[in-house]
């Protein structure tokens, strides 16, 4: 990130695009901040059913915050606020940095409601709202549409402005708001997802990676399921160098040489040992349950079953009445 820009990437609406798209982007590094006043049309529905995850469904308000915990996990700050405009940062001739090119990047404020401004090289418009604030950054005739209704003429922002990746004509500027065809939380999830990826993938290409190489993918693998020849972090740059020997960058150059050595670093850092495997499932195990209504976990579990799995010590400290949370233990579960 420059250190003229207060963050690489602003994204506007914390619902499933925009945490989507947050975590992609900041688990590969950018420092994001997330502006959410929990306007998202999420909340508007009484239970979510259709969620891949949930047998019986998820009510709105657990999954938003789920959605949150997630996006703060993976190094998002999420800001409490509403976002009231986007200009560009060049109004004063400031600019949010210089790319691997020499060119002056521009960047963008973001003033909200109550807090004060945030520069931002990039911006991702995630909300359902009118986009008012988006007013002033392109053309506004083909960022807005017109439309006749009741009599009356009204201007929408144009939800088929960007691209099927994010991308729109203002350079910076992603809109992952939920079109026509992505109305169900799981398909919003789906456009921020492919949004974030894309931002990535650019600034991937800010700094001097090539389209080919900036593409990635985001998952965690087993390292058991690497051989001998796979372990040796020789045989991933001969990979690299195999897969990009046609490309656009000198393979004998320095620029070439430093992201192969960054690719490389990427993709080996994607596998763990069973150890870790085991470590994050229970972390993911924790940060589930740290939401769940505890009434609700003992109804599943049943109570010898969480007794069983509780330190004696701590039983016996509770049941005497000597911890900060003791109570009498009910009849029937000793």
């Amino acid at each position: 990130m420059s250190d003229a820009a207060d963050r690489d990437v602003v994204v506007v609406g914390g619902g499933p695009a925009g945490c989507a798209a947050a975590v992609f982007a900041a688990r590969d590094g950018l420092d994001v901040a997330v502006f959410d006043r929990g306007r998202s049309s999420l909340a508007r529905c009484a239970h979510l059913e259709n969620y891949p995850g949930f047998p019986a469904g998820i009510d709105v308000g657990t999954l938003a915050d789920l959605m949150r915990a997630q996006a703060e996990r993976a190094g998002c700050a999420v800001v409490v606020d509403l976002v009231e405009s986007v200009e560009r940062s060049e109004a004063d001739g400031e600019r949010s940095g210089v790319d691997t090119d020499g060119r002056e990047a521009e960047g963008f404020v973001v003033t909200p409601q109550e807090g004060a401004p945030v520069t931002a090289r990039r911006v991702i418009a995630a909300t359902r709202y009118d986009g008012e604030y988006l007013r002033g950054l392109g053309d506004d005739d083909a960022m807005f549409e017109v439309h006749d209704h009741a009599g009356e003429t009204h201007e929408h922002f144009d939800r088929e402005y960007a691209d099927r990746d994010g991308t729109t004509p203002v350079d910076g500027l992603y809109v992952a708001s939920p079109s026509d065809a992505d109305r169900q939380a799981i398909t919003a999830a789906g456009r921020g997802a492919r949004v974030g990826k894309r931002v990535v993938a650019d600034a991937r290409v800010d700094d001097g990676w090539w389209p080919a190489a900036a593409e990635r993918v985001d998952w965690v693998r087993r390292d058991a399921e690497l051989d001998d020849e796979w372990a040796d972090r020789d045989r991933w740059a001969e990979w690299f160098d195999a897969e990009h020997a046609d490309g656009p960058v000198d393979p004998d150059s320095e620029r070439f040489a430093r992201v192969r050595e960054a690719a490389v670093d990427a993709a080996r850092s994607a596998y763990v040992d069973a150890d870790e495997e085991e470590a994050r499932a229970a972390a993911g195990h924790r940060a589930l349950a740290a939401h769940l209504d505890p009434e609700a976990v003992v109804d599943a579990h049943g109570t010898d079953a969480l007794l069983d799995a509780m330190d004696d010590e701590a039983v016996a400290t509770y049941a005497a009445g000597d911890g900060p949370n003791a109570g009498p233990v009910e009849e029937g579960t000793r």
